[in-house]
């Protein structure tokens, strides 16, 4: 049997990292999905283990040849993307956890459909948030003002996800997105 696809999009300072790592350890059989970047290795970083790297113009050929599910160039000539051979790989063998953007979440549940679960975290309003980017104390004021805007754009997408998980309490948050992805898995 093929596996399923349980993609999380959020605003940045919702937790959505925190709910990911969180169940990637409740032995469900997830692989974590590694995207492409044009971006170089940084630190220890290795290709095919924390991305597939690739140079601009690499890039720019695999979007061509309709390579990627989703992409997205951040900046000019710095592209992140998700490749389709990679996903069926992976999907071949078990189900596959996806951190991505909102655009790159709409995308995916667009493409793989009923395989889908597009789980969408948020906090619970944009002050709350604010006081999370102020509370890690290593954002500058004009980060989070920039951050602050994007995240009002970016709440703009949770309608379409199949479902929106509030983090206002972390633990009800763990166990709620337990359960609806749970019962997707097992449907």
């Amino acid at each position: 049997m093929k596996g399923k696809l349980v993609i999380f999009s959020a605003p940045s300072g919702s937790g959505k990292s925190t709910l990911v790592h969180y169940l990637m350890k409740q032995g469900l059989d997830f692989g974590f999905s590694v995207s492409a970047t044009s971006r170089a290795p940084r630190g220890e970083e290795k290709h095919g283990v924390d991305y597939f790297f690739y140079t601009p113009e690499e890039f720019r050929a695999m979007i061509a040849a309709d390579e990627f599910v989703e992409y997205e160039e951040v900046y000019p000539g710095r592209f992140y993307g998700t490749l389709k051979s990679q996903v069926e790989h992976q999907l071949e063998q078990q189900n596959v956890l996806f951190d991505v953007d909102v655009k790159g979440g709409c995308s995916l549940k667009k493409y793989y459909a009923d395989r889908a679960l597009f789980i969408f975290v948020q906090a619970p309003s944009i002050e709350v948030l604010r006081n999370r980017l102020e509370g890690r104390g290593d954002t500058p004021a004009e980060e989070i003002e920039k951050r602050i805007g994007k995240a009002e754009y970016e709440m703009t997408f949770a309608r379409f996800a199949d479902k929106v998980i509030v983090n206002d309490d972390l633990e009800t948050a763990q166990r709620e997105v337990l359960d609806v992805v749970k019962k997707f898995l097992y449907a």
